[in-house]
């Protein structure tokens, strides 16, 4: 067979230990092989014959790997890590409190962020890309690789507009080799999330060749994803920034053309790309990514689980920082003309009538009746009403937002520092609540004594195998229990 370095080994020799003949290049290599107690390998090499070295042409580089003479290196498979052992049982026998410590710890993990402020773009528009092709369908990933996506991408519509509320989000699906608009540029979440709710499977659909009756099929494309990702950008403002976010499953492309070509057209258009595996790594993907980010290849990763497909979408949320090169093409559009409507509401609302009060007038957005709660509101310079903010005027081009919007936005340019834990000791200076938002405070645990939480002055692992030991000693007592009992009965019964 055939091991990683492209060698022929024996089928016959042993994996465990022994001894492996290679051939490489009319020179006879033998390679020991043995198994360290870590579970990692340790090779030595012993070469016979001449002119075959480490340092010779036609897999020098693959000897000298072998030889040991550089550092030893592990696969990632070899690094075993036994997650069932850090969790410890609390005082009672549960693993709520380990389930809440291991979900807090990642909160915090995240909320741990680079602090330096920086120019960003809060005026973004971006493109989201999903891979809809028939590998989206592989298990890998529960329950399926698409239907993770989808759950992953409506995460990612909240929480982009959350953070970028001046922003505009476009969804684009990849499948048959073509691209296919799932919604418009906008900056509306509700229809987006609608719009990629509209792509789950149907149960009991016919064929129809629809997408939502075939979510997954065919092979994707990735110029004609970016060739239409372009042409919505192409209309996006100099101001703002032109992004483009896409979510591969499969280790190909069908391409009708060159697809260097189009990423030349997307770095002259000023496009950055940002792709998210879910396969393995694509050297074209890393290419586009490095090109369109001045060099950087950071925007381009692959998933190796749920979790960190998460986080490897989400991070697409933080606006990017703005390169050097498009800081002086941008200087001119320092000011912005904004315009701030307040709330209005129809004169119907004040009637008694119930038909009156249901019905509302149109908005020029959408051209659908605005409901009475809601109200909409109106353009501050040619009274044109909209139903939602943040929007463009869609008589005159103003862009409309509100105070909050612009508020929210600027936090990325001058971000808080992180907040430092404090100890949970009660005392006569401390509040029950926080000062901000008045949410009172999590009672302070009482240390259980015997527990093997916060008394005496043992190790860590001897406080948390107290837990543990106590619940085999629970469970012994049991046992002796039923033993006595079952004594008990037979020496009732007698002979």
């Amino acid at each position: 067979m055939a091991d990683s370095d492209g060698e022929y080994i024996d089928s016959g020799s042993s994996d465990d230990g022994g001894a492996h003949r290679v051939t490489r290049g009319g020179v006879r290599t033998t390679t020991t092989t043995t198994t360290t107690a870590t579970g990692s390998r340790a090779r030595g090499t012993a070469s016979g014959g001449g002119g075959g070295g480490g340092s010779g042409s036609g897999g020098g580089r693959s000897h000298a790997r072998r030889s040991g003479a550089g550092p030893a290196t592990k696969a990632r498979w070899e690094d075993l890590h036994r997650s069932w052992e850090k969790v410890v049982e609390g005082a009672d026998g549960s693993l709520r409190g380990a389930v809440d410590g291991v979900l807090e710890g990642a909160k915090r993990a995240r909320l741990q962020r680079d602090t330096t402020p920086l120019q960003r773009g809060i005026i973004r528009h971006l493109v989201l890309v999903l891979d809809a092709s028939a590998a989206m369908a592989e298990t890998d990933l529960r329950p399926t690789r698409f239907l993770l996506t989808l759950r992953y991408a409506g995460l990612f519509v909240r929480e982009f507009f959350e953070q970028n509320p001046l922003g505009q989000l476009a969804v684009l699906a990849m499948r048959d080799g073509l691209a296919v608009r799932v919604s418009a540029l906008g900056g509306n979440p509700a229809e987006h999330s609608a719009a990629m709710q509209a792509l789950r499977p149907v149960p009991g659909a016919g064929a129809g060749g629809g997408l939502a009756e075939a979510p997954t099929s065919g092979y994707p494309s990735v110029q004609n994803a970016l060739e239409m990702a372009r042409g919505v950008l192409y209309q996006a403002p100099a101001h703002g920034t032109r992004e483009v976010v896409v979510v591969l499953g499969a280790l190909l492309s069908c391409d009708p053309g060159d697809i260097h070509q189009t990423v030349r057209a997307l770095v002259r258009d000023r496009v950055r790309v940002s792709v998210v595996g879910l396969a393995a790594e694509v050297a074209v993907c890393r290419a586009i990514v490095a090109q369109t980010n001045e060099g950087s290849d950071a925007g381009y990763g692959v998933a190796l689980n749920e979790e960190h497909f998460r986080d490897l979408f989400l991070a697409a949320t933080t606006p990017p920082v703005t390169p050097r090169s498009a800081t002086h093409a941008v200087a001119a559009a320092s000011l912005l003309m904004m315009g701030f409507p307040s709330r209005t509401l129809d004169p119907s609302s004040s009637s008694a009538s119930s038909s009156a009060a249901s019905s509302g007038s149109l908005c020029a957005c959408h051209g659908r009746p605005v409901p009475v709660p809601g109200g909409g509101y109106r353009c501050s310079r040619c009274r044109t009403k909209v139903c939602s903010l943040p929007c463009d005027c869609p008589a005159c081009g103003l862009t409309l937002i509100l105070s909050t919007h612009l508020a929210r936005s600027y936090h990325h340019l001058f971000p808080l520092p992180n907040w430092s834990p404090v100890p949970s000791v009660p005392s006569s200076s401390s509040s029950a609540a926080c000062f901000a938002c008045q949410t009172p405070f999590p009672p302070v645990p009482v240390p259980v004594p015997g527990a093997g939480v916060g008394v005496g002055t043992g190790s860590s692992s001897s406080r948390a195998a107290e837990p543990r030991l106590g619940l085999v000693l629970r469970l012994g007592l049991v046992r002796v229990r039923r033993l006595v009992r079952r004594a008990l009965a037979a020496t009732a019964e007698g002979p």
